[in-house]
């Protein structure tokens, strides 16, 4: 089988170099190879998730502009958004609709290409593919086909939006958009009333004073919360406040409008009273409870430490009887 395969400025396509004898043209000043692939020698094809702006086309990357110039073929969320980010960098290159209801066929469709050697590049609508976006699947089919996945870092609207939110970032969770309705949603929210690290999520703009509202029911309504609108965009908005507040702010105050990313800070870290703790274990043991038993139990509920506790119930018990019974006197070796 002949192939001819054109240069491209990517340090990952070299197989013109290895495989063939390049001829150069001298009249475009360009060049071109030919050779002779063999099974064994067939060099897979690259696969490149490529983040793109999430508002603001001057957070366009050198190296992005570069990918997308070079790549043989772009998969995209919406072609018609996507076009207009090649236009405005003036790149012109083949288009397939990539989107959540046809993303089995495409899959396979890139994975032909794939295995043509071709680069194929995946782009979403905003931010990285895949993260709350389709592209999980190709990424999986590009794997089991043996080609090269890599990516394009970019912009980012949960990393931003934690970033500006003066919460810890040391450990952080991310939800997405939170169920519509039914028993799955209210489990998932609730989940967040205990959970100590960050929450970022997504909320739609027709759902965000509805989310802000079971937010503040189930998780707390004095809960802080951070809720950022048109990130990097000219109307980008931070609001900084109490769940209840955000609530009332985006549910009545004023109309949603634009993409919203809310951060909600991490619960706080249980308290430990040791001495609350004792007083429950000794009524456990006054009830009838053993010694050991009431230590387990009152300190799986509380947290604390089980030796703590129970060296502190071991003394309470011990010292009414200490105080009450008179000291013994040693017996003199003489006799009386």
């Amino acid at each position: 089988m002949l192939r001819r395969v054109a240069f491209i400025v990517d340090p990952m396509a070299d197989r013109c170099s290895r495989f063939g004898k390049v001829r150069f043209h001298p009249t475009s000043g360009t060049g071109s190879c030919s050779y002779h692939a063999h099974p064994m020698d067939r060099t897979p094809g690259t696969l490149i998730l490529c983040a793109t702006p999430i508002g603001n086309l001057r957070d366009i990357s050198e190296r992005l502009a570069d990918t997308l110039a070079s790549v043989d073929v772009i998969f995209a969320e919406d072609t018609r958004r996507t076009g207009q980010l090649l236009a405005h960098l003036g790149i012109s290159k083949p288009m397939r609709s990539y989107f959540a209801g046809n993303e089995r066929a495409r899959n396979v469709e890139i994975v032909e290409l794939l295995d043509d050697g071709q680069t194929v590049a995946l782009v979403s609508d905003a931010g990285m593919p895949v993260v709350s976006d389709p592209g999980s699947s190709a990424v999986a089919a590009a794997y089991d086909a043996g080609a090269v996945v890599t990516a394009i870092p970019g912009p980012s609207a949960p990393i931003m939006a934690i970033a500006v939110s003066g919460f810890s970032a040391d450990r952080f969770v991310f939800e997405g958009f939170l169920p519509r309705k039914g028993r799955e949603r209210a489990l998932r929210i609730a989940s967040l009333a205990s959970d100590q690290r960050t929450t970022v999520l997504f909320a739609a703009t027709r759902r965000v004073a509805k989310d802000l509202s079971d937010i503040a029911v189930l998780v707390g309504s004095e809960r802080r919360v951070v809720v950022t609108r048109e990130l990097t965009k000219l109307h980008e908005e931070v609001w900084r406040g109490t769940v209840a507040g955000a609530a009332a702010h985006w549910g009545g105050e004023v109309e949603p409008r634009g993409e919203f990313t809310i951060v909600i800070e991490g619960a706080p870290a249980p308290t430990h009273d040791l001495s609350a703790a004792t007083d429950a274990a000794l009524e456990l043991i006054d009830s009838g409870t053993s010694p050991s038993d009431a230590v387990k139990t009152i300190a799986r509920e509380t947290g604390v430490s089980k030796r703590d506790l129970y060296e502190m119930v071991i003394v309470d018990r011990e010292s009414p009887a200490e105080s009450c019974e008179p000291k013994a006197t040693p017996a003199s070796s003489h006799g009386s």
